[in-house]
C-alpha cells in the first residue's frame, strides 16, 4: 500500500559469495534449464550445451548482488552500475516538470549511464525520500548511448521527494535489446537510499537529475556501482568546488 515502508536490503554488510538471482530472472533461467535438460534426454547435444549455456548467461544478467550504501544526507548515490556517457545541462522532461512535485522547470544538470548486457540491471534509489511522480511511456528501442533515447525509447520517469522537499528525478529508458522496464514501487512508497527501484531488462540507460547548485562527483567515461558510487553531493556546486581546491 502506498506510504509503506519498504525493505532496504540494498544497506547490507559487505561479504563474500556468488550474488543472488532476482526472481524476474530465475523463471527464464529455469525454462532454459528444463528445455536444456529435454535435449540431452534426447540426445539433442548440439541443442543442449547452448541451451546450458545461455541459461547461465540468464542467471548472469539477473544477478541481484548486495551493496553498502555510503551514510549521508548530502550524498545521491548512483542509480545503476555502467559507464557515465553523459554529463551535460537539459531541462527536465516534460512529465517531470513544475514546482508541485516536480523538478521545476529550470535547466538541471543530467549525468547519463549507459548499462551493457553485462551490468547489473537493478537499479537503485539516489537517495532516502518519498517515491513521488511515476510516468512510464511507451516508445522506441534506439541505440541507449544516443542522446535521443531520452525522448524517443520506451522510458519511465521517477521522482525522489527527499525529507527536506528537494525533488530528486531519474529515467529508466530501454535500449536496443531491452523490452520492458519493471518497477518495484509505486508512488507514495518509502524509500532508503540504495533500495531496490526496478530494472531494465538487456542493454539499457539510467539518467540522473542533479538539483541545482548541485555538480557532479563523477567524470566522463567513469565506471560506477549502483548504491555505492557518488554522483553528487547536494548544496556543493562547481563555485565551491573551485574555492576549496
Amino acid at each position: 500500500m502506498a506510504g509503506e515502508i519498504m525493505d532496504n536490503r540494498g544497506r547490507g554488510e559487505a561479504r563474500g559469495g556468488l550474488p543472488s538471482v532476482h526472481p524476474e530472472g530465475r523463471k527464464y533461467a529455469l525454462i532454459c534449464a528444463g528445455l536444456s535438460l529435454i535435449a540431452a534426454l534426447l540426445a539433442w547435444e548440439t541443442i543442449a550445451w547452448p541451451l546450458a549455456f545461455l541459461c547461465l548467461c540468464i542467471l548472469a544478467f539477473f544477478r541481484d548482488p548486495e551493496r553498502v550504501v555510503p551514510r549521508g544526507d548530502d550524498l545521491l548515490v548512483s542509480p545503476a552500475d555502467g559507464i557515465v556517457t553523459q554529463i551535460t545541462q537539459v531541462e527536465p522532461p516534460l512529465e517531470m516538470r513544475g514546482d508541485d512535485g516536480g523538478l521545476g522547470n529550470a535547466p538541471l544538470t543530467r549525468i547519463s549511464i549507459y548499462l551493457s548486457v553485462f551490468d547489473v540491471h537493478i537499479n537503485r534509489s539516489p537517495c532516502a525520500g518519498t517515491i513521488g511522480r511515476m510516468s512510464y511511456i511507451p516508445g522506441k528501442f534506439v541505440n541507449a548511448e544516443l542522446d535521443k533515447a531520452s525522448e524517443e525509447n520506451e522510458r519511465q520517469h521517477l521522482v525522489v521527494m527527499r525529507s527536506d522537499g528537494v525533488a530528486i528525478g531519474m529515467t529508466q529508458i530501454a535500449g536496443l535489446v531491452a523490452r520492458r522496464i519493471v518497477p518495484f514501487v509505486k508512488p507514495g512508497d518509502i524509500v532508503a537510499a540504495g533500495q531496490r527501484l526496478g530494472l531494465i531488462r538487456f542493454g539499457s540507460r539510467v539518467d540522473l537529475y542533479l538539483p541545482a547548485g548541485t555538480s557532479p562527483q563523477v567524470l566522463m567515461g567513469q565506471r560506477v556501482t549502483a548504491g555505492e558510487t557518488v554522483l553528487g553531493r547536494l548544496g556543493v556546486s562547481a563555485e565551491l568546488e573551485g574555492l576549496q581546491q
